[in-house]
């Protein structure tokens, strides 16, 4: 396989699986709330904490996005494997 279907099958994964984290983590937190707050808060306060509960899903797989990623370059090294998605700007060719 070539660097650029590395890059793109990476990609791919990568995206799979941190909506899959995404998602996991945002019924984890519903389930949280639905078994420790729901008594505690108001019915209105619903529509915030589904609020709060998706904004924190999606930093937490985010954070748990570049942990594992940075693992990963710890043990593989990426240029190797993969090409980048831009190139430097001194590499590009000119359209003049």
């Amino acid at each position: 396989m070539s660097k650029k279907s590395n890059t793109v099958i990476f990609l791919l994964a990568a995206t799979v699986v941190n909506i899959i984290v995404t998602i996991v983590l945002f019924l984890g937190i519903l389930v949280l709330y639905a078994s420790a707050f729901a008594n505690l808060l108001p019915k209105e306060a619903v529509s915030w904490v589904l609020l709060f509960d998706f904004v924190v899903s999606i930093v937490g797989s985010f954070f748990i996005y570049r942990l594992v990623v940075k693992l990963i370059s710890k043990k593989w090294d990426f240029d190797k494997y993969f090409d980048p998605l831009f190139a430097p700007k001194a590499f590009r060719k000119k359209t003049d």
